[in-house]
């Protein structure tokens, strides 16, 4: 009997961007965030991306302040031509004042940030570079110009937004091809199909849902972040995760548990599985990128590629980011939606 992991398939990743897995993984949280971590099982988890076709790894400078490009370094420098890079800039922080914290989006800042990235990631060129949040006193042009010159000096590769709206993704891409979209997308966030989705639908550009599990929630991690999780976790920190809000979002799992009883699932496939659909559903690329700490939750996430549920069962699932209670973030400024409102 093989012990071969099958791969998954492959998608463009916006238009002329680069063929990546149809699910990415999304490495945050293998260092930085969710508590304390363990480097070998870690690094075990990261072999297991390439193994199973996961190539769009995903991480950010703000992760760790840096530490979690770092840990990535080795295991990059392993796989350069096996893996999608994926980084971000926007948050600024100091060393000598661990309360500060801002939102930066001007050129000379831009300019700093990539070179701080590539020299922890130890690489000549960042193959997908995103806008962690958008400043709304810089103006796009000046942002994406940035951008689109770090691509022609061949510091980055592709050009990337996160947390955008449908009209500031147009207006980015009149400056400058965009690749990717990525903002939370997810059974219990569906915020980004007011406008950004069908933006980046007609305009080519492939979406990346961070958070497509709802940070564990949706699996059954976790049914109350400040009983069920570390003091140094930041999930408690979040509005929908706790109190009562926590109690009543519990409640509306009962249909994805039953799906994935029916289908001899797990909730965690289910969930991904209705994110992963969202590319029919809305007409573009989705590339998902849940997180995990595990080689064995990894597989179980990259087999939901191959799960494709009926109408009758999204049909079951379709109420419930409608009937969520609290916000995504105590502060929603900061956010897409947070613009349109």
């Amino acid at each position: 009997m093989s012990n071969a992991i099958e791969q998954i398939r492959t998608v463009e990743l916006g238009t002329g961007g680069p063929l990546v897995g149809v699910q990415g993984f999304g490495a945050m949280g293998i260092s930085a965030a969710y508590g304390e971590t363990d480097d070998a099982t870690a690094r075990d988890t990261l072999a297991a991306t390439v193994e199973a076709g996961v190539t769009l790894i995903d991480t950010a400078d703000m992760y760790g302040a840096g530490a979690n490009e770092e840990f990535l370094a080795p295991f990059v420098a392993a796989h350069r031509d096996e893996i999608t890079l994926a980084t971000k800039f926007g948050f600024e922080y100091r060393a000598d004042d661990p309360g500060y914290r801002a939102i930066r989006n001007d050129p000379g800042y831009i300019k700093r940030a990539v070179e701080a990235s590539l020299r922890r990631l130890n690489v000549e060129i960042i193959d997908l570079y995103y806008m962690h949040r958008r400043d709304p006193a810089v103006p796009l042009a000046e942002s994406v110009g940035t951008m689109g010159e770090l691509v022609r000096e061949g510091k980055i590769k592709h050009v990337g937004l996160s947390e955008v709206t449908g009209a500031e993704l147009r207006e980015a891409y009149a400056v400058h091809p965009i690749a990717a979209v990525q903002s939370e997308w997810s059974l219990f966030s569906r915020d980004v199909e007011r406008s950004a989705v069908g933006a980046a639908a007609a305009l080519g550009v492939a979406f990346v849902p961070y958070s497509p599990l709802g940070r564990g929630f949706l699996t059954g991690a976790f049914s109350d972040a400040s009983k069920d999780l570390s003091s140094s976790d930041f999930r408690q920190l979040l509005p929908r995760f706790t109190g009562d809000n926590a109690k009543a979002n519990a409640a509306l799992l009962a249909p994805l548990h039953t799906i994935a009883a029916d289908r001899g699932a797990t909730a965690a496939q289910i969930a991904l599985a209705w994110v992963q659909q969202r590319a029919h559903a809305h007409g573009l690329t989705v590339v998902p990128i849940p997180g995990t700490r595990k080689r064995s939750r990894l597989l179980e996430n990259a087999a939901a590629t191959r799960i494709m549920l009926t109408a009758e069962e999204l049909a079951l699932l379709e109420p419930i980011a409608g009937r969520v209670a609290g916000d995504r973030y105590s502060d929603m400024s900061l956010t897409s939606v947070g613009r349109e409102s």
